[in-house]
C-alpha cells in the first residue's frame, strides 16, 4: 500500500468519523442516556452503554453497506425517513423538556430497573436518540460513493468499517462516563445540561423534518 493510497483512506476516515460524530454529538447525548437511565446502578448503566454502542454499530454498518438497498425495497425515499424520524427525535425532545419542569416526576418516568432499560436499548435509545436519521441518512450517502472499481471499492469499505468501529467507541466512552461527566459539573450544572441536550434534541428534531419536507417539496417540483 503505497503513501497515496494511505493518505487517501486516512482523509476518508477523518471525514467519515467527523461528519458522523457531528450529526450524533456522543458527548452531549451522554446526559440524556443518563437521564434515561436513573435508575440503575453504575455497572448496569455500563452494560445498557455497552448493548447501545453495539446497536449502533450494527444500524451503522447496515447503513454504510446496505442501507441504499434497503430503502430501496421498501420504496422509502430519504425524505420519507427524515420526515419520520425528525418527529420520533422531536417528541423525544418535547416529552424530556416537560419532564424537566416537573423534577419530581422525571426520576419515576426515567428507567427504573436493568430489564427496562434493556426492553429500551434498541428503540429508543439507539434509534432515534442515538443513530437516528440524520446519521442513518448521512452513512447511507457516505456508502453511496464507493467506487464500484474493485480496488476502491475494498478500501472504501475498510475505511467505512474503521469509521463504524470508532464511532461505537465513542458512543461507548461518553455513554459509559455520563456518571462521571455528571458528577464533574455537578446536580446543578446536570439540570443544566440535560434541559440543554432536550431543547436541543427538539430543534434537532424539527430540524431533520424541515430538511425531509424541503427535499420532498424540491423533487414534487
Amino acid at each position: 500500500m503505497d503513501g497515496l493510497v494511505l493518505s487517501r483512506m486516512v482523509g476518508d476516515f477523518i471525514f467519515g468519523f467527523g461528519t458522523l460524530f457531528a450529526i450524533i454529538n456522543p458527548y452531549g447525548l451522554a446526559f440524556v442516556f443518563l437521564d434515561r437511565t436513573m435508575g440503575l446502578s453504575e455497572a448496569e448503566r455500563r452494560r445498557i452503554a455497552k448493548r447501545i454502542a453495539t446497536n449502533a454499530l450494527i444500524v451503522l454498518l447496515a447503513s454504510l453497506f446496505v442501507g441504499s438497498a434497503i430503502l430501496r425495497f421498501f420504496g422509502i425515499s430519504l425524505p420519507a425517513l427524515r420526515i419520520a424520524g425528525g418527529l420520533v427525535v422531536a417528541h423525544a425532545g418535547w416529552t424530556m423538556l416537560n419532564e424537566a419542569s416537573h423534577g419530581n416526576e422525571r426520576g419515576a418516568r426515567a428507567t427504573g430497573d436493568y430489564e427496562s432499560a434493556r426492553l429500551v436499548a434498541f428503540f429508543p435509545l439507539t434509534i432515534p436518540l442515538t443513530t437516528g436519521p440524520g446519521t442513518i441518512a448521512a452513512a447511507i450517502a457516505l456508502g453511496a460513493g464507493r467506487s464500484s472499481e474493485i480496488e476502491s471499492f475494498v478500501l472504501s469499505s475498510i475505511v467505512s468499517l474503521f469509521v463504524a468501529v470508532a464511532i461505537a467507541l465513542t458512543i461507548l466512552n461518553a455513554y459509559g462516563g455520563a456518571s462521571f461527566m455528571a458528577r464533574v459539573v455537578g446536580a446543578e450544572g446536570t439540570r443544566v445540561v440535560t434541559r440543554l441536550s432536550a431543547f436541543l434534541l427538539l430543534c434537532v428534531g424539527v430540524e431533520i423534518m424541515l430538511i425531509g419536507a424541503t427535499d420532498a417539496l424540491r423533487a414534487l417540483q
